[in-house]
């Protein structure tokens, strides 16, 4: 036989020998376990998370994005032309309804106001004097010691001279307004912003950047929107009675004031389609500022007593949502359910569940139906052996690792 050839054949001979050897080893009955994924045997327990399915009010909220804006505001602007001689305020400063602000100078106006007052009584007493008159002409009359045309033109000067008096008054109430312009007063509560014009400059009354600019922020009020589609769940609710409304802090999560819906606008914004909607809150804290942009969430319904699972539970699959359900044997079962609402927390089961199920939270790379589970705690390592009564926790209290049955 070829050398060549002894050697091939030798070297077929021991590489089937090996192959057999190691098929051997790896037999089932060679004492080795099957390894199943990361090292675990595939018929050991999966650990898992699991929590218990309970029943609770729901709260329904409308997420909806806003612009803070002051209740009111003012622009304090001069009445009268003059000098601005006083500024009684300080920026910042909290002012009420009728707080003294600024005085422009009054010395011309307070002048006009003491011609008229004068001119009104030398009016009077000309007024005095022709009813006087007209008192004599009526009883000389009587003798024909005067004419009838005389007393007739003695009473129309009478009425003149009224009339003239009434003038005069007018003119009194005209030149006081004057007068008491020049003292500017606020006319609402609210914050003082940033001085506009110092003490010394003259102002006049076309001036259009005013003096400061008041806000009211306690109460204050916030502008947001809402989808149109949800236009008709706001309606129906509102219909029922004030809705609440949230303001939430720049993590989106915090409440910094609950106030009520005021108003939904008269019509949508065909460019957006979006409604636009109004709050007011107390802001007793200051927590809202006017041009500053807030979440808002609007409550409008409470759903009462339903089954609540948490949101981390519920699952897709080709068939629809689904969640794991821990057995009474530790072993899991596929639940097919019916999601009616649900948010980063908690799901609301509309259809599937009683509220009494424990369903898996966490590790559900390894889960399927009739699979054997190992309940673990939040930390990772088993749960204590037993099982709560009934399989389900106390009601109202938050979702926690159930405990599991001993391996």
């Amino acid at each position: 036989m070829n050398p060549r050839f002894k050697r091939l054949l030798a070297a077929v001979v021991i590489v089937a020998v090996a192959g057999g050897v190691a098929a051997a080893v790896m037999a089932p009955g060679s004492g080795q376990q099957k390894k199943g994924f990361g090292g675990r045997p595939t018929d050991a327990p999966v650990p898992v998370l699991a929590a218990s399915a309970r029943r609770d009010d729901v709260p329904v909220y409308l997420d909806g994005v806003g612009t803070t804006r002051a209740l009111n505001m003012v622009t304090v602007r001069s009445l009268v032309d003059g000098t601005l001689i006083n500024v009684a305020f300080r920026e910042g400063q909290d002012v009420k309804r009728g707080d003294v602000l600024a005085q422009v100078d009054p010395t011309t106006y307070q002048a006009q106001l003491d011609q008229t007052v004068a001119k009104k009584a030398l009016d009077e007493a000309t007024l005095a004097n022709a009813r006087i008159d007209l008192e004599r002409y009526t009883n000389l009359v009587k003798t024909n010691a005067v004419t009838k045309q005389q007393v007739d033109t003695q009473r129309a000067t009478v009425a003149q001279l009224e009339a003239q008096v009434k003038l005069d008054q007018g003119a009194i109430d005209n030149a006081r307004a004057y007068v008491n312009w020049c003292t500017i007063t606020s006319p609402l509560d609210g914050r003082i912003g940033i001085r506009l014009v110092d003490q010394g400059n003259i102002v006049h009354a076309s001036d259009t950047t005013g003096i400061v600019v008041i806000t009211q922020i306690k109460p204050i009020a916030v502008l947001f929107t809402l989808p149109q589609q949800q236009l008709a769940q706001v309606n129906s609710a509102f219909a029922k009675g004030p809705l609440t409304a949230e303001a939430l802090g720049s993590d989106n999560r915090t409440v910094v004031d609950r106030g009520r819906l005021q108003v939904v606008n008269n019509q949508v914004d065909q460019t957006t389609g979006t409604i636009q909607l109004k709050a007011e809150f107390p802001n007793a804290d200051l927590q809202l500022w006017p041009g500053q942009f807030v979440n808002v969430k609007l409550l409008v319904d409470t759903l009462r007593q339903v089954v609540v699972v948490p949101t981390a539970a519920v699952q897709r699959g080709p068939n629809g949502t689904f969640v794991y359900v821990v057995q009474a044997d530790d072993t899991v079962s596929v639940q097919l359910v019916t999601v009616s609402l649900q948010n980063e927390s908690q799901a609301v089961i509309a259809d599937g569940l009683q509220g009494s199920e424990r369903v898996v939270t966490t590790g559900f790379a390894q889960l399927a139906d009739k699979r054997r589970v190992s309940i673990a705690s939040a930390d990772g390592t088993p749960a204590a052996s037993g099982r709560p009564s009934g399989g389900s926790q106390k009601r109202g209290r938050a979702p926690e690792a159930a405990p599991g049955k001993s391996q």
